[in-house]
């Protein structure tokens, strides 16, 4: 059975596919692994764990988090994962969950859990000689709130609720990769009218929080006038999403099967002139970054995570972009309306803090025009949904504003049997880790904004 499933991972792999997420079942009597095709298609590799134990393809594809998630709660043990360190649970001694780094002149400094501003918790463990970095070990699930697990038992309907409050940065892209998959349990297929209206909120979504976090990186160099500029923009967008649907965060708009916000002519209106204003103070005040020659000194060459690196990591998003790897679930999304969607990325993309700078900011440029385009078709309140096969279990996959954001739905007789979230930011806190190492320690507050993972979609 081990041979078995990891030649099959392998096989995968050798046809391009890539690794989606890693989870076990209700009753752990296997895990699954999700891998997706390079024309977005989906496959799912099923593993029986037999006495407690199934196999590690930690070696193969970027599992680590997954299979160490899946030990915490569900006690399976992955052969050939050695060390199997602790990631959901805290284990108090610290040799247990660090990797240790020994020299006569290494001396490690623990920030965290809580920290001095209003971030999540979230424990950084970093191990230095002078203020040059040689490793990070990062501890996170401080608040894990049980999510999936207090879904079970609920009915499809009533589940949408703990997946959009496992993150309100990302409330729209967790809640419509759960409502994609619900839609696949029912054998629901979205109308046109419908496609339209979710894509136009998740790219709202999006352009708040790359604003916020162009905003963060000024504010991580001490650059106050561009946070504020950025912050100001950031603001002005989530008083938009209010003003359509009555939630700054847009929370409450995505549901099976149903339309929340109605795009009259007068909020169409609304949505273009907001954001043509919006876009134009945001390339002003783009011009005033990318000029400023000691603000561009402070980014260039921090943090540098390569395109080799993004892949072997699993890095996804912005993130991954920004190192050069063109990849964007939108471009597969049939589930949208994403009509000759491609990637965007800088002209000279290195992985640095300044191409994931770069980067947020042509797909903010990208967002508004998606949203313009959609706001401008004429069949936007005509066609009618269809049905198709209603299947035992869904997949939703979204691109979050922080990379592929994968929800999985096992259901019975209309109730959830077993949930699985696995967003973008999770993905992605390995990444943050390694882009650290032979940085200084006081750049590290720059590196880790640069990347702006949300902690609460880890600890949902």
């Amino acid at each position: 059975m081990t041979d078995t499933f990891r030649n099959q991972v392998a096989e995968l792999l050798n046809n391009d596919y890539t690794f989606g997420g890693l989870y076990a079942t209700k009753l752990s009597g296997s895990v699954k692994a999700v891998f997706i095709s390079p024309n977005g298609a989906l496959k799912i590799l099923e593993c029986q764990v037999q006495s407690g134990e199934a196999p590690s393809i930690a070696d193969l594809v970027p599992s680590n988090w997954d299979e160490r998630e899946a030990h915490d709660l569900y006690q399976i043990s992955f052969n050939g994962h050695s060390p199997l360190r602790p990631l959901v649970e805290h284990d108090p001694i610290s040799d247990h969950w660090t990797v240790a780094v020994k020299g006569s002149d290494v001396y490690q400094i623990a920030v965290g859990p809580i920290h001095a501003g209003i971030i999540e918790s979230g424990h950084f463990r970093f191990h230095v000689i002078g203020d040059r970095i040689l490793f990070l070990d990062t501890q996170l699930f401080y608040k894990y709130r049980g999510l999936e697990i207090a879904a079970e038992n609920k009915t499809l309907h009533e589940g949408k609720r703990y997946v959009e409050r496992m993150c309100m940065g990302c409330s729209v892209a967790n809640a419509l990769a759960y409502v994609q998959a619900c839609e696949e349990i029912i054998g629901y297929i979205p109308s046109a009218k419908l496609r339209i209206l979710r894509t136009v909120l998740l790219e709202l979504e999006r352009l708040w929080n790359h604003l916020n976090d162009i905003a963060a990186i000024c504010a991580g160099v001490g650059m106050s006038l561009g946070n504020q500029i950025f912050l100001v923009l950031s603001e002005r967008i989530r008083r938009l999403n209010f003003s359509l649907t009555g939630h700054r965060y847009l929370s409450g708009t995505i549901d099976i099967g149903e339309i929340k916000p109605v795009l009259t002519a007068d909020n169409i209106e609304n949505i273009r002139s907001e954001l043509e204003s919006v876009r134009l103070r945001a390339k002003e005040a783009w011009r005033e970054l990318i000029f400023n020659s000691s603000f561009a000194a402070r980014l260039e060459g921090v943090g540098v995570v390569d395109t080799a690196q993004i892949r072997r990591l699993g890095a996804v998003g912005p993130a991954a972009r920004a190192a050069g790897l063109k990849e964007d679930f939108r471009a597969h999304s049939t589930k949208l309306d994403y009509e000759n969607f491609e990637a965007v990325i800088p002209e000279n993309p290195k992985g640095d803090v300044r191409s994931r700078l770069e980067q947020r900011y042509l797909e903010f440029l990208q967002s508004t025009e998606i949203i313009f385009r959609l706001i401008r078709k004429t069949d936007i309140l005509t066609d009618e949904e269809t049905a198709c096969e209603p299947k035992p279990l869904g997949i939703g996959i979204t691109e979050s504003a922080r990379g592929r954001t994968l929800c999985i739905v096992e259901a019975s007789e209309g109730r959830i049997e077993r949930l699985h979230m696995r967003t973008g930011s999770y993905a992605n806190w390995s990444a943050v880790a390694y882009a650290a190492v032979g940085n200084l320690l006081p750049d590290f507050p720059l590196i880790n904004k640069s990347f702006e993972l949300c902690y609460a979609c880890s600890d949902r």
